[in-house]
C-alpha cells in the first residue's frame, strides 16, 4: 500500500485524536497510520513548557524526533496538547542551535571581555571558567560565585548544580528564575502550612462547583487545565460557576459567568472584603469547630518596604541610578501613607499623611486573637473596596458592587465547592506573600481547603519550578525537602548525606536572584553562570544588569541551546543538550513527578547541564575550596580541611570524587540490557557516537555508572519519611508520574486531610485534618501593632494560620508624568523569552512580535492607530511596540499589556525591579509608563 505524506499525516493525526477521546478507528485508517509509522519508536515524556505537566509521546527514527502527540494515558492532559506542546520536537532543531563553546577573544586568541565570540574546545572553556572562579573566590569569597538557576532544570541538573555550589564552592548564591515565578506562593505555603506545595490536585477541577481565577489567564498560560475547566463548566452549566478576577479582560474571561476587573494591587482589598463579609455578615458560614481545632490567627509588621535597593548600597552611592529612578527607590526607605490605603492601615496604627519608615522585609509574625483579626477586617466595607478596587473606569460602581456581592455569595454558599486558582497576578506582587495567605483565610473560615473540590490552589508557571527549584531546593536559602541553610540541624543532615565535613555548608543564604544582579553591579559577584534560563532578558530594570555584566570586572557564562540575550551578554557560551537529548525528571504544580529517557543524541558537541556541572567539579580540590572564608556580614566559614582529612579525603581529592563519583554513586550500575536503560542513549553514562572531546581534551567515554539514578535517589532520600516521599527511580519510568508524598506505592491527592494523606493520619489519628508542616510552629503572641515578648512563645502543633494583612499601595503608580499602568506576561504561543518558540516557524508566524495591547479609547485619546509603533517609557527605560486594540487582551482604559517573549520589544528594560520583600519575587504586573508616538 503506497501512501502520500499528506495522507499519512491525516491518517496518523486522525488515529491519535480518535484514540485520545476513545473513538473506534476504522481499520483502513489504522493500517495507513501503521504503514507511515514503520520504524518509529514511541516513548513517553513530559512536556517542556509550563507547570501543568502534560504527558506527551515522542516518536524517533534515525536519531531524530519525527512526531509528537499527547499521551492518552497521562492523567493530566489525557491525550491533549496545547499548541506549544505539539512543537516540543521542533524547538530542538532551530537553525542557530549552539553546537560548540564560544569565548570572547582578541586577535591573539586570548580571552578579552571586549572581544568577539570564537569557537573553543570544552577544555579551553573550562580552563577559563576555572581561572575566573578561583579569582572570584580569592577576591570575594563564596559570595563572589553565583548561578542564575532555573525552574526548567531537570531534577538531576538542579541537584547537581546545588550540590557543587553549596557543598563545593560553599556558596549559596544560586537562585532560580522560579524566584520570579513562584516565590510568593512558596512563602505563603510556609507561613500558612509550615511546608511547601499545594494541598490539592487537578482532580479538584472535576469535583468542584465553582472556579475562581485570581490574576491568572489559564486559557493561555495553562490551556490544558483550562480545557478541563471548560469541560466541567459545560457538563453542568447551571450549577458550575466560573468567575475571573483580573486587571484586564482576556481569553479566560470568555468563559466567565461574570468577570471582575480590578485596579492593580487591590486584590488585597478584595480578599479582605470577602473575609469581612464572612465575619461580619455571614458568621453562620464559619466552621468554628474546624477553626478552633486547626487554626490560629496571626499578624506581622506592615512597614516592610518593597524589596528594592536600600540607602547606602554601593551602586546608589556611586550614582548609577537616575533622579527619576530614585523617585521610586526612595520609597524603599520611607513612604507617606496615602488616602487610598489609610483606612486599611488604620487598625495597624497609621493614618493618612503619616511617614512610614520601612525596614527590610521580615518573615516574623505572631499570634493574635480572633477579635484582633476581626478588627483588621473592619475597613473593608463594600463602599470602600468598590471605590479603590474598581479597575474599569467605564464600569458603573453599582455594577462592580453587585459583582462583589455575587462573588461573596458563591464562596459562602454552604454546600457549594469552590476552587480559587491563581498564578503570576498574585505572585508577582509587592505584597505577593500577603495576598497568597489571604486566599487561605477565606477557604479556612469556610472549611473549604484540603478537601476534594475545595481549596486555594497556586498554579506553577514553569515545568519544574516545583520539582526542581522548590523540592530540590535550588534557592539561595534552601536545601532539599524544605530544609533551610540557616538551620544548623538542617545543614548537618545535608552534610551527612553528602559525606562532607561538618561546618562546610554556608549558613547565610540571602543572594536571591535580584540580589545576585545587584551584587554584580556592586562588584561583589565576579563569576556568574546562567543555567537553563535567560536571566538578562527575564529580569526587570534590565538595563542595569546588562551594563554591569558587560562593563565591570566579572566573567559571565551562559549555558543554553540558543543564543538569547543572556548568551549575547556573556563572556563564554556553552552549548547545552536540550530536553529530550538527556535523561530527566520534572515536578509539576500538583506535586506530580515525571521522568523520561534520552530519546536522541544532542546536536554538535552540546552536553547536558548535569554533565557540565559534574565535569566542572573535577577542576576543584579540597585544598582549593574548603579553607577558611570571611563573609560580608563578618561571619566566618571554618577551615574544614582537617576534618576532610579525617574522613579520608586528601588535599588533592576533587569535588568530582567526593560529590559525584563516590562509592554510593558507583553502586548504581549501567545496565543496557534491562529496563529502563535498554534501547536508549545515555550520553553522560556511556558517552555516545559523536565522540565529544571533553573537559580534559580526551574523547568523553561516560562516567561508567548510572549517574541519573544516583542523583535522583540521593535527592529523594532527603524527603522520604518526612512528608516529601518519592517513589524509586525505576518506578517513574513505568508510570505517568505520581503525586508525592508517595507512601507504600500510593500517591497522595489531598494533603493534610486524614482521609487521603497518611502523614495527616499519623499526626492526628482519628481526627479530620493535621497541618503537620514543621516550619514556624512556635511564635510570639501580640496584637495588630506588634508582639508582646513578655508572654513568651505559643506552640502550634499541626495547626495552620490565618493572617491579618492590609491593602497597601504599590511603590509606583500612575501620576501626571507617567499616566498608565503597565502589565507584562506571556501569550499562548510563546514560552518565556521566546528563545525556543520564536525558532518554531509555525509559532513565529502565529505571533511574530510582542504588541502593546490597549483600550481603543486610550488609543483614540492619544492619537494612536492600530498597528502603529509607539514608545512605552518608564523611569527606567523605553521600548517601541505596535499598538493593538482589537486583540485577545482587552485592557481597561489606563492600563496596557505588553508580553515579554520578544527580545526586540525588550519590555523588561521598562519594568521595575521591586519585589515582595518577604519572598523576593519581582512584581512585573504593575509599574507606571507614558505612551507616545515613535
Amino acid at each position: 500500500m503506497s501512501i502520500s505524506r499528506r495522507d499519512f499525516l491525516k491518517s496518523s493525526a486522525a488515529a491519535a485524536a480518535a484514540s485520545a477521546v476513545g473513538i473506534t478507528v476504522p481499520s483502513e485508517v489504522q493500517a495507513a497510520a501503521a504503514k507511515g509509522e514503520e520504524g518509529w519508536r514511541w516513548d513517553k515524556a513530559a512536556c517542556r513548557f509550563c507547570g501543568t505537566g502534560c504527558g506527551i509521546m515522542l516518536a524517533t527514527k534515525n536519531g531524530k524526533i519525527v512526531a509528537v502527540k499527547g499521551d492518552p494515558a497521562a492523567p493530566v492532559n489525557r491525550g491533549l496538547n496545547c499548541i506549544k506542546g505539539y512543537f516540543n520536537a521542533k524547538i530542538m532543531y532551530g537553525e542557530d542551535r549552539l553546537k560548540t563553546p564560544l569565548l570572547r577573544v582578541n586577535d591573539k586568541g586570548e580571552f578579552d571581555k571586549h572581544g568577539q565570540f570564537k569557537p573553543v574546545s570544552w577544555q579551553r572553556a573550562f580552563d577559563e571558567m576555572e581561572k575566573h572562579v578561583k579569582k572570584a573566590l580569592k577576591e570575594s569569597g563564596p559570595e563572589g560565585v553565583a548561578v542564575f538557576a532555573s525552574g526548567q532544570y531537570t531534577v538531576m541538573e538542579g541537584y547537581a548544580a546545588q550540590k557543587m555550589m553549596k557543598a563545593g564552592f560553599r556558596s549559596n548564591a544560586i537562585d532560580p528564575n522560579a524566584r520570579h515565578c513562584m516565590a510568593s506562593a512558596v512563602v505563603g505555603f510556609y507561613q500558612t502550612f509550615g511546608i511547601d506545595e499545594p494541598s490539592g490536585c487537578y482532580d479538584d477541577i472535576e469535583l468542584t462547583d465553582t472556579i475562581v481565577t485570581w490574576g491568572s489567564n489559564m486559557a493561555e498560560m495553562h490551556p490544558i487545565l483550562w480545557s478541563r475547566v471548560t469541560d466541567r463548566k459545560l457538563s453542568d452549566p447551571d450549577r458550575v460557576k466560573v468567575v475571573n478576577i483580573q486587571t484586564y479582560t482576556h481569553r479566560t474571561c470568555d468563559l466567565g459567568d461574570f468577570n471582575i476587573i480590578f485596579s492593580p494591587s487591590t486584590d488585597l482589598a478584595l480578599w479582605n472584603y470577602i473575609a469581612r463579609e464572612i465575619v461580619y455578615n455571614h458568621p453562620e458560614a464559619i466552621d468554628w469547630d474546624f477553626l478552633k481545632k486547626h487554626i490560629v490567627f496571626t499578624a506581622g509588621p506592615v512597614n516592610i518596604g518593597y524589596g528594592m535597593r536600600r540607602k547606602g548600597e554601593k551602586s546608589l552611592k556611586e550614582g548609577k541610578y537616575t533622579a527619576l529612578e530614585m523617585e521610586t527607590i526612595s520609597k524603599e526607605m520611607s513612604k507617606k501613607v496615602s488616602a487610598k490605603e489609610a483606612p486599611a492601615l488604620a487598625p495597624y496604627g497609621y493614618k493618612e499623611g503619616d511617614v512610614m519608615k520601612n525596614t527590610p522585609g521580615t518573615l516574623k509574625h505572631w499570634k493574635i486573637s480572633f477579635e484582633e483579626y476581626k478588627k483588621s477586617l473592619e475597613p473593608y466595607t463594600l463602599d470602600y473596596v468598590a471605590k479603590i478596587a474598581k479597575g474599569d473606569p467605564n464600569e458603573s460602581l453599582e455594577s462592580f458592587k453587585k459583582k462583589l456581592k455575587d462573588l461573596v455569595a458563591l464562596y459562602v454558599e454552604k454546600d457549594r465547592k469552590v476552587v480559587s486558582f491563581w498564578t503570576m497576578g498574585m505572585n508577582q506582587h509587592t505584597r505577593g506573600t500577603w495576598v497568597n495567605t489571604l486566599s487561605y483565610n477565606v477557604h479556612f473560615m469556610l472549611n473549604k481547603q484540603a478537601k476534594p473540590g475545595n481549596g486555594a490552589f497556586s498554579l506553577t508557571g514553569q515545568p519544574s519550578a516545583c520539582g526542581t527549584a522548590r523540592e530540590v531546593g535550588t534557592f539561595c536559602h534552601r536545601l532539599p525537602a524544605d530544609l533551610m541553610v540557616k538551620n544548623p540541624k538542617h545543614r548537618k543532615i545535608a552534610e551527612n548525606k553528602w559525606h562532607i565535613p561538618e561546618g562546610t555548608l554556608n549558613p547565610v543564604g540571602n543572594q536571591h536572584i535580584m540580589k545576585i544582579h545587584r551584587d554584580i553591579e556592586d562588584g561583589v559577584v565576579k563569576f556568574a553562570w546562567v543555567n537553563v534560563c535567560n536571566a538578562y532578558q527575564d529580569s526587570a530594570s534590565a538595563r542595569h544588569w546588562i551594563k554591569a555584566a558587560r562593563e565591570m570586572d566579572n566573567f559571565i557564562v551562559t549555558s543554553d541551546g540558543y543564543p538569547g540575550i543572556s548568551a549575547k551578554v556573556s563572556d563564554l557560551v556553552l552549548p547545552s543538550a536540550m530536553i529530550y537529548e538527556k535523561w530527566g525528571a520534572y515536578g509539576n504544580a500538583e506535586r506530580r513527578t515525571q521522568h523520561w529517557r534520552q530519546q536522541v543524541l544532542p546536536v554538535g558537541d552540546a552536553m547536558s547541564d548535569t554533565w557540565q556541572w559534574v565535569e566542572f567539579s573535577k577542576r576543584f580540590t579540597v585544598n582549593d575550596l574548603w579553607g577558611p572564608y570571611t563573609l560580608r556580614n563578618g561571619k566566618k566559614l571554618p577551615d574544614v580541611r582537617e576534618k576532610a582529612k579525617a574522613m579520608g579525603y586528601k588535599p588533592d581529592t576533587t569535588m568530582y570524587e567526593i560529590l559525584f563519583a563516590n562509592d554510593r554513586a558507583k553502586a548504581y550500575k549501567v545496565d543496557l540490557n534491562s529496563f529502563p536503560q535498554k534501547g536508549f542513549d545515555n550520553s553522560e553514562c556511556i558517552g555516545d557516537s559523536r565522540n565529544v572531546v571533553g573537559s580534559d581534551g580526551k574523547v568523553f567515554k561516560g562516567y561508567g555508572f548510572m549517574i541519573h539514578e544516583y542523583l535522583f535517589e540521593e535527592y529523594a532520600s532527603f524527603g522520604r519519611g518526612h512528608g516529601h516521599d518519592l517513589a524509586p527511580f525505576v518506578v517513574y519510568h513505568k508510570v505517568r508520574g505520581l503525586k508525592w508524598p508517595v507512601v507504600n506505592g500510593k500517591e497522595t491527592q489531598w494533603r493534610f486531610n486524614v482521609k487521603y494523606d497518611p502523614y495527616a493520619a499519623k499526626a492526628n489519628p482519628g481526627g479530620d485534618f493535621a497541618f503537620y508542616g514543621p516550619l514556624a510552629k512556635k511564635i510570639l503572641q501580640g496584637s495588630l501593632t506588634g508582639p508582646d515578648k513578655s508572654k513568651g512563645k505559643f506552640a502550634l502543633p499541626n495547626k495552620a494560620k490565618i493572617f491579618a494583612r492590609p491593602y497597601m499601595d504599590p511603590p509606583e503608580m500612575p501620576d501626571a508624568k507617567y499616566d498608565t499602568w503597565l502589565c507584562t506576561g506571556r501569550v499562548l504561543e510563546h514560552w518565556h523569552s521566546g528563545t525556543m518558540t520564536m525558532r518554531v516557524p509555525e509559532l513565529f508566524r502565529a505571533v511574530p512580535e510582542a504588541l502593546c495591547y490597549m483600550s481603543p479609547k486610550d488609543a483614540k485619546a492619544k492619537g494612536f492607530k492600530n498597528g502603529e509603533l509607539i514608545w512605552v517609557e518608564s523611569r527606567r527605560g523605553k521600548v517601541k511596540a505596535r499598538v493593538e486594540t482589537r486583540g485577545r487582551n482587552r485592557p481597561p482604559q489606563g492600563l496596557v499589556f505588553v508580553p515579554w517573549f520578544d527580545e526586540k520589544v525588550f519590555i523588561n528594560k521598562v519594568c521595575l525591579d521591586a519585589t515582595c520583600p518577604m519572598s523576593k519575587q519581582t512584581d512585573y504586573k504593575k509599574c507606571a509608563v507614558k505612551l507616545y508616538k515613535a
